[in-house]
C-alpha cells in the first residue's frame, strides 16, 4: 500500500486533483479513520460477544458463541449487541488514522533510511504502526471494553465521560487507563505485523503474477494498479484471520487486565504473566485462553477485510495514490 500521490501537470488535472502538499496528512487521516469506523462497525455484534466470553460475563459464561448471540438481544434488546460501540467509534476513528499513517511513514523509513526491503518492512512497519496507534488511542480502548462488559441493569458506568470519571478517580488515576497495554503491545506487534504483511505480500504477490486478472488501475492514478475490490476483500480476510491465530491468547490476557476492578477475580490479573498462568490454571486452553477464538475467526475475516477495501478505496477519493 503506496502513499506517493502522482501530481499531473496538466491544469485541468491539479484543478480536479489535489495536489500531493493540499492537506496531505488531513486527507491521509480522514481515509484510515474511515476504513477503522467502517471496519469495527460490521462486527460490532461480534465484538461485544467476544468480550464477554472472554471475560466470563456471569450472565453469558455458560454459553457459547452462537448461543450469547442469541441471548443478548432477548435480555437486553436488539441495540444490545452494540453497547460500547460509541466508545469504540470515538477510539477507532484515531486508531485507524494513525495506523495505516503509520504503516505507510514506518514502510518508507525502514526502506529508505535503514536499508531494510522486500518483504521483511511490512513485517516490521506493521508492527510498529500497530503498537503506535495503541498508545495513542488505549484509554479509550479501556473505556469501550468497560461500557461493552455491562449487562442491562447493572450499569456501573452511564457512558464515556462517567467511565473516564470513574476509573480516574477510584483506579489510580491516569495509570487506571493503561492496564493491560503491555500484553496489548505484546499482542499487537505480531498481529498487525503479520496482518499487513500477509495483506501486502498477498497483494504485490497477485499484482505482479497476475495484474489483469486480479487487479485494475487506480481511478485517481491510471499509473497505480490496485486489486479488484473482491481480492481485496479475500486478502484482507486472510490477513486478519493468520494474524488473530497467532496472537489470541494474549488478547484474552488484556481484556482481562482491561476489565480490572469491575471483574471479581481482578486481583489475579494484575501483569501479563500471572493472567495468562491463572486463566490456563482455572479454565484451561480450549475454554480460556482460546474462549471465543471461533467468534474471532468469525469477526476478524470481515473486519479486516473490510478495513483493507475500504482504505484503498479512500486512497482513490481522496486522490493519495
Amino acid at each position: 500500500m503506496t502513499s506517493e500521490a502522482a501530481v499531473s501537470t496538466s491544469p485541468a488535472i491539479s484543478r480536479s486533483k489535489p495536489a500531493k502538499g493540499d492537506y496531505y496528512f488531513l486527507r491521509s487521516f480522514a481515509a484510515g479513520g474511515v476504513a477503522g469506523c467502517c471496519a469495527k462497525t460490521t462486527i460490532a455484534p461480534l465484538d461485544r460477544i467476544k468480550i464477554l466470553l472472554q471475560a466470563q460475563n456471569p450472565h453469558y459464561k455458560h454459553l457459547g458463541v452462537f448461543a450469547t448471540l442469541k441471548a443478548v438481544p432477548q435480555k437486553e434488546g436488539f441495540l444490545g449487541l452494540y453497547k460500547g460501540n460509541g466508545a469504540m467509534m470515538v477510539r477507532i476513528f484515531p486508531y485507524g488514522a494513525i495506523q495505516f499513517m503509520a504503516f505507510d511513514k514506518y514502510k518508507k523509513l525502514l526502506s529508505k533510511r535503514i536499508g531494510i526491503s522486500g518483504h521483511i518492512h511490512r513485517l516490521m512497519a506493521g508492527s510498529m504502526a500497530g503498537m503506535t496507534a495503541v498508545i495513542c488511542t488505549y484509554p479509550l480502548d479501556v473505556i469501550r471494553a468497560r461500557l461493552a462488559f455491562q449487562v442491562t441493569g447493572e450499569h456501573r458506568y452511564t457512558g464515556i465521560a462517567n467511565a473516564f470519571h470513574t476509573i480516574y478517580l477510584k483506579e489510580g488515576g491516569v495509570s487506571g487507563f493503561y492496564r493491560g497495554l503491555i500484553p496489548t503491545l505484546i499482542g499487537m506487534a505480531p498481529y498487525a505485523g503479520f496482518s499487513f504483511f500477509t495483506f501486502g505480500t498477498l497483494k504485490s504477490l497477485g499484482l505482479k503474477h497476475f495484474p489483469e486478472l486480479l487487479g485494475r488501475p487506480s481511478s485517481d492514478n491510471p499509473d497505480v494498479h490496485i486489486l479488484k475490490t473482491h481480492v481485496n476483500l479475500l486478502c484482507g480476510g486472510i490477513a486478519g484471520a493468520i494474524a488473530q491465530a497467532i496472537s489470541y491468547p494474549l488478547d484474552v490476557a488484556r481484556r482481562r487486565m482491561q476489565l480490572g476492578s469491575i471483574l471479581p477475580d481482578s486481583d489475579k490479573c494484575v501483569s501479563l504473566s500471572k493472567t495468562l498462568a491463572y486463566v490456563y490454571n482455572k479454565y484451561g486452553i480450549k475454554k480460556g485462553l482460546y474462549r471465543g477464538l471461533s467468534l474471532n475467526f468469525i469477526r476478524c475475516i470481515p473486519s479486516q477485510a473490510v478495513a483493507f477495501t475500504t482504505y484503498e478505496f479512500m486512497k482513490q477519493t481522496l486522490h493519495l495514490n
